[in-house]
């Protein structure tokens, strides 16, 4: 029996030739596709959240402060000077102050000022006239009037309606019309009707409804407030 030969020798070389090629092959391929593989997932970025949109602050309103309300009562005072020729009405309404000095004859003087939380007040008049006063516990008005040079001290008690302060204003007849009246709690009164600049004594109004007769023509006073 020959041995084999050298032939035999070179197939066995030639088949484990083609086994390795065939494994570097192989092992080539596997080794790039897990290279591709490892590096798809870094090569993928994550998107980016954006970033929430900024409120606007609402803004803080601040409500008006609330006008503060004067300490002094809305009411009406009436009364006489200290030497009787006189009377003297005032008229409160919101820390303000409206007041008529009238003798009934011919002398007169419509005032107007603040009052301040003390009840004190000084009014004054077109005419120079010049009220000052207090209020005491409410119940009545302590002062006195400067007129022409002229001091007159009177007490104007509290006066409920009818009593207090009426005006009227109008034309009668081409002429300009205004009249004043102080109605006092016991229903005195006194009042000045002055026609275009001319004064004289004022006829009686009827304190309930107001209603008077002026140079044959019917007006209606109004109570006066500030």
């Amino acid at each position: 029996m020959k041995r084999p030969g050298p032939l035999l020798t070179l197939l066995a070389g030639l088949v484990l030739g083609l086994f390795m090629l065939t494994l570097n092959v192989t092992s080539g391929t596997k080794t790039a596709s897990s290279s591709y593989s490892e590096a798809s997932p870094s090569a993928s970025a994550s998107p980016k959240k954006s970033a929430p949109a900024s409120r606007t602050p609402t803004p803080t309103v601040t409500p008006s402060p609330t006008p503060s309300k004067s300490a002094v009562p809305n009411a009406s005072y009436a009364g006489r000077t200290d030497d009787d020729t006189a009377s003297v009405a005032v008229t409160i309404r919101d820390g303000k102050a409206v007041a008529y000095f009238c003798d009934g004859r011919y002398k007169e003087a419509w005032l107007r000022g603040p009052v301040a939380d003390d009840g004190t007040m000084k009014l004054t008049a077109p005419n120079g006239a010049v009220l000052d006063g207090k209020l005491q516990q409410g119940t009545k008005i302590r002062g006195t009037v400067k007129d022409e040079g002229r001091n007159y001290a009177f007490t104007a008690d509290k006066a409920v309606k009818p009593s207090g302060l009426w005006r009227a204003t109008a034309k009668v007849r081409g002429a300009k019309i205004d009249g004043g009246w102080i109605v006092l709690p016991n229903g005195r009164q006194t009042g000045i009707v002055t026609r275009d600049g001319k004064v004289s004594a004022a006829p009686r109004i009827d304190p309930e409804t107001g209603a008077v007769t002026v140079d044959g023509q019917q007006l209606t006073a109004q109570p006066v407030t500030p």
